[in-house]
């Protein structure tokens, strides 16, 4: 098996140099996701209802919410994301996070943007810095790397 090769399944990896319980809380909570991944997401009656820079809307049921191994949640066009945390043995998190029901339309696309989600919630949990760069005009779909 190769690379990236299951056409409807998404895997990455990130190394973040804080314990899983501090990043769990950046997944699982209307705060830690502002920092890093929406403008907003709330959550309400058992989903998030996220709000990006670009004002497209999205309400994704938790599908599961195991603090502080796992958190999942319904993503676009129905797929499903999950982010899965182990402790490194010396006080980081091993962060895999898998998108399964991926369409083939949405496929490049959101390979490139779990880079940007992942490496803005490395930037912000271990560094307390937001990479994004909250500029309607320069947004993802008009070729900005952008959260």
């Amino acid at each position: 098996m190769g690379f990236q090769d299951d056409p409807g399944t998404i895997r990455w990896r990130i190394h973040l140099v804080s314990p899983p319980e501090t990043v769990h809380r950046m997944l699982a909570t209307p705060e830690g996701r502002r920092r890093f991944w929406a403008d907003s997401a709330v959550e309400r009656e058992g989903a998030v209802e996220f709000v990006f820079s670009n004002g497209e809307r999205l309400r994704g049921r938790i599908l599961e919410n195991a603090p502080p191994r796992r958190f999942a949640v319904e993503y676009f066009q129905g797929s499903r994301a999950a982010f899965d945390l182990a402790g490194d043995g010396e006080g980081g998190t091993d962060l895999t996070m898998t998108e399964t029901g991926v369409s083939g339309e949405n496929r490049e696309q959101n390979l490139a943007g779990w880079v940007s989600v992942l490496l803005a919630l490395k930037a912000a949990v271990d560094f307390g810095v937001d990479l994004r760069n909250r500029d309607g005009r320069r947004t993802w779909e008009r070729g900005y790397v952008d959260v």
